[in-house]
């Protein structure tokens, strides 16, 4: 049986210095593709880390290898641009799932929940945290909590 290992990523909503970032995603996300039978990268779609993790996955799923890996956004709710733009966010991730526990509550909140889905999910947890404060922080926060394994790319 296929044996799946699943990370999870958390940061920042605005990223100064996104090569470097980038630069340092790539680098993790390669290593785990080689090192692993095969790997889901759960991502959000809630800022500048997000879109930097998407970018990272599938420049290294194009560049390096790209048959044992997935890139999966987790919505918190269905959105209007969800809705209006299906194909395209179908052919952009490999999958797309919307949080069954997340919906009918208030936005903020939604995304809270699902980003506890995500680390309950999760092997790893890959986040990029400057400063110990907002919604990314209280989902790696959770995750230490959890005893989840974590990598801060900020201070590593």
């Amino acid at each position: 049986m296929l044996e799946i290992y699943t990370v999870t990523f958390f940061g920042h909503r605005q990223i100064d210095n996104i090569i470097k970032v980038e630069t340092l995603l790539e680098k993790q996300i390669r290593k785990l593709i080689d090192e692993k039978e095969y790997v889901d990268f759960l991502v959000g779609r809630n800022g500048d880390f997000d879109q930097c993790v998407s970018s990272s996955v599938l420049r290294v799923r194009k560049n390096h290898r790209d048959d044992n890996s997935a890139l999966i956004l987790i919505l918190p709710y269905t959105t209007a641009e969800y809705m209006n733009n299906k194909e395209s966010f179908h052919s952009y991730y490999t999958d797309v799932e919307i949080s069954r526990d997340a919906s009918g509550v208030p936005p903020k909140t939604a995304i809270q929940i699902r980003n506890r889905e995500m680390v309950d999910r999760a092997d790893l947890i890959i986040c990029y945290i400057e400063h110990e404060k907002g919604g990314a922080w209280q989902s790696v926060h959770y995750a230490m909590r959890q005893g989840k394994k974590i990598i801060n790319l900020a201070k590593d």
